[in-house]
């Protein structure tokens, strides 16, 4: 049984089981982690300069920024737990 990997866009994989919350950024509350997680350093950047769609919070604190929509992201981790069944 191998580490699931969920794709969040341009090549980019984050591992599923680290994945705590994805949520969209456009909320203020939203806005704030993502400031305070630039200010800490562990804020992780994966949007190649689009738009950010979707903000993955992991289980070690860091925020993953992706220009993929929550749900496909969230389809994406599902469906790959409906595979390996």
């Amino acid at each position: 049984m191998g580490m699931k990997l969920i794709n969040i866009g341009f090549g980019n994989v984050v591992a599923a089981a680290r994945v705590i919350a994805i949520i969209s950024p456009d909320s203020a509350p939203v806005k704030r982690i993502i400031q305070e997680a630039r200010d800490k350093n562990i804020l992780i950047d994966a949007t190649y300069g689009r738009r950010t769609r979707a903000v993955l919070v992991m289980d070690s604190n860091h925020v993953v920024l992706s220009a993929i929509q929550p749900e496909t992201v969230a389809h994406r981790a599902t469906q790959n737990d409906e595979t390996e069944e």
